[in-house]
């Protein structure tokens, strides 16, 4: 595009609105692998959301709170909610966030990095069990998880936590054990495996921040906890979901050993 020239918004099909609870469940379940997260902050009435409506239906959504959450087609409309919001990540399905780019991005810093072709993992048949110690995490547990966690989130970032928000993310690391989000396997003060859950519903969740700590890798463990794991989950859910760094081949390979399937991509923007 020539220098100051700004991107062209399609016209707006439909009319731009606040919408109901009932229209963002209604268009979430179309679809509720890719738009658990949204489904989720409908629920528990996280953030706000803004909407193309025609009809009386949601063709286009988006999530509107520390991250931009777009889905659906026609998101290019959404440009304007989307630039206002100063959020530190536009994610989302991968096609719904080009669009939105390409029309806010006049608006917007150059992100820091863009992730485009991030798969999406899915898995719906439990896998074979894998033998692990796997629990539900505890407050207890915190000393040997604040580090894990930070250290998962830096390198998923490219930010400690630690040092940016230390007393925010050791509350978020224990809101996730309070709530029941978070899973761990020990051996002694070793992590084997541990995981949370960023969102839930009861058609999927989605895991973040899987780890096994160094030492312990290359000998099985992340394979077995995780397969502990979708097989708990799939128990509450219809669905157990992730997405990775494309360029993540280790995580690609545990991923598809359990018996995930890559079904949609992602794409990040990072600010």
């Amino acid at each position: 595009m020539p220098p100051g020239r700004r991107p062209t918004v399609p016209a707006v099909i439909g009319k731009l609105v606040e919408p109901s609870r009932e229209q963002v469940l209604a268009f979430c379940a179309e679809d509720p692998v890719e738009r658990v997260f949204l489904e989720e902050a409908a629920r528990r009435r996280l953030g706000r959301f803004r909407a193309v409506e025609l009809d009386g239906r949601v063709h286009a959504l988006c999530f509107v709170g520390a991250n931009v959450v777009p889905s659906g087609s026609g998101c290019a409309a959404l440009a304007s909610s989307a630039a206002a919001a100063g959020a530190r990540m536009i994610i989302g399905e991968e096609r719904a966030v080009g669009e939105l780019w390409d029309a806010a991005s006049s608006e917007l810093p150059r992100p820091r990095e863009d992730r485009p072709g991030q798969p999406v993992y899915v898995i719906e048949e439990p896998p074979p069990p894998g033998g692990s110690g796997l629990r539900p995490a505890t407050i207890d547990d915190v000393p040997l998880l604040l580090p894990a966690c930070a250290a998962a989130h830096r390198a998923e970032l490219g930010i400690d936590p630690l040092a940016s928000d230390p007393g925010g993310f050791r509350w978020r690391t224990e809101s996730q054990i309070v709530e029941g989000r978070s899973w761990i396997w020990l051996d002694g003060g070793t992590i084997l495996f541990k995981a949370e859950a960023s969102a839930w519903t009861s058609s999927a969740v989605q895991l973040q921040q899987v780890w096994v700590d160094p030492a312990a890798r290359n000998r099985g463990n992340g394979r077995r906890g995780l397969a502990d794991l979708c097989r708990l989950l799939l128990t509450q859910a219809s669905a157990v979901c992730l997405f990775v760094r494309r360029e993540n081949a280790p995580a690609i390979r545990l991923y598809e050993a359990v018996g995930m399937r890559c079904r949609l991509t992602y794409r990040s923007l990072l600010f």
